[in-house]
């Protein structure tokens, strides 16, 4: 089978389509026919070598697939060949085959097209569970979302709509906050000339409830800045290169709170609540009350393109590869 496989830790650079021997499922794993892949930051950073995640080379990249199963192992009783399932794992979803632990794959509704379930796993799941665990957001508080113009920032837009809160997204570009208004964004921040304290604090005077934020660097203090009393602080990652430090005090003057969101950890200790997110974020996927942005759809051959477009913020919403 085809697959794309990382030689050398030198970014997208290093990836290459190789044809390599398709994998058999363990007891308590499966195997699925990829019909699409999801590309997620982490993808990048793993190729570079700065993630938490360093697997011998060669390996196949890819952490979230949409597929129908062809094969299961001896232990597994909840899926059987042919069923149409999505499924997330630390690698191997950009190939024609990939095999999943079980635990960590879930069923498709009827009528789900692959293309869409294979954007959500990550970058929602991650959310869902930044937002509903980690936050406790509720009905009518102010989520501010920076990045909001990227996979997890544009499914933080849409699902802090859904769970009922005012939203306010910040990005870099008209564009980027175009896309996230069209997603259900109540307000927007040009950060690339706009102050983004002055403004949050024109938009929220009281200060907001929850700061999502997966962009780091210089805009998270000017977020903390932001919030209002017992605001919480979402540390999803620090797409901009930059891990912030921050200065205490307004931690104590504020009364808030600094909340990580490890989501891959937490789907591995609780993967039956991992499970009921996904769950859930499929049910809303079928009844078209969550729409993922797609930005492309591209041939599994130009994944080293659809890296480099995300290394490059090329990229509004979410990339997919297709077998």
């Amino acid at each position: 089978m085809r697959a794309v496989r990382c030689h050398e830790l030198t970014g997208p650079a290093g990836l290459r389509v190789d044809t390599i021997d398709p994998p058999t499922p363990g007891p308590d794993q499966v195997v699925v026919e990829v019909r699409a892949a999801g590309v997620n930051f982490p993808d990048v950073l793993i190729t570079q070598g700065k993630y938490q995640f360093d697997p011998p080379r060669p390996f196949v990249l890819g952490g979230e697939v949409a597929g129908i199963v062809t094969a299961v192992g001896a232990n597994v009783q909840q899926l059987a060949p042919g069923d149409r399932v999505c499924a997330t794992m630390l690698a191997g979803a950009f190939a024609e085959q990939a095999c999943c632990n079980a635990a960590m794959t879930v069923r498709l509704p009827a009528g789900v097209a692959f293309e869409a379930a294979a954007a959500l796993p990550v970058a929602y799941g991650t959310t869902l569970h930044a937002l509903v665990d980690r936050a406790a957001l509720q009905r009518d508080q102010t989520l501010l979302v920076l990045g909001a113009g990227g996979g997890v920032g544009l499914a933080a837009v849409q699902l802090g709509r859904r769970l009922g809160a005012r939203v306010i997204a910040a990005a870099s570009s008209e564009a980027k906050l175009a896309i996230a208004k069209a997603h259900g964004a109540d307000a927007t921040i040009d950060v690339s000339r706009e102050d983004l304290r002055a403004r949050a604090k024109a938009l929220a005077p009281e200060g907001v409830d929850v700061v999502y934020d997966p962009v780091g660097g210089a805009l998270t203090e000017a977020a903390v800045r932001s919030l209002g009393w017992q605001g919480r602080l979402l540390v999803v990652g620090f797409a901009s290169g930059e891990i912030p430090k921050l200065p205490l005090n307004l931690v104590l003057l504020k009364g808030c709170q600094i909340v990580g969101v490890f989501w891959g950890a937490f789907a591995n200790r609780e993967p039956a609540r991992n499970r009921a997110h996904l769950e859930q974020l499929l049910q809303w996927l079928a009844q078209g009350e969550l729409v993922p942005h797609l930005d492309a759809v591209l041939p599994l051959d130009r994944a080293a393109e659809a890296l480099q477009r995300l290394a490059d913020r090329r990229v509004r919403g979410k990339l997919v590869l297709v077998p």
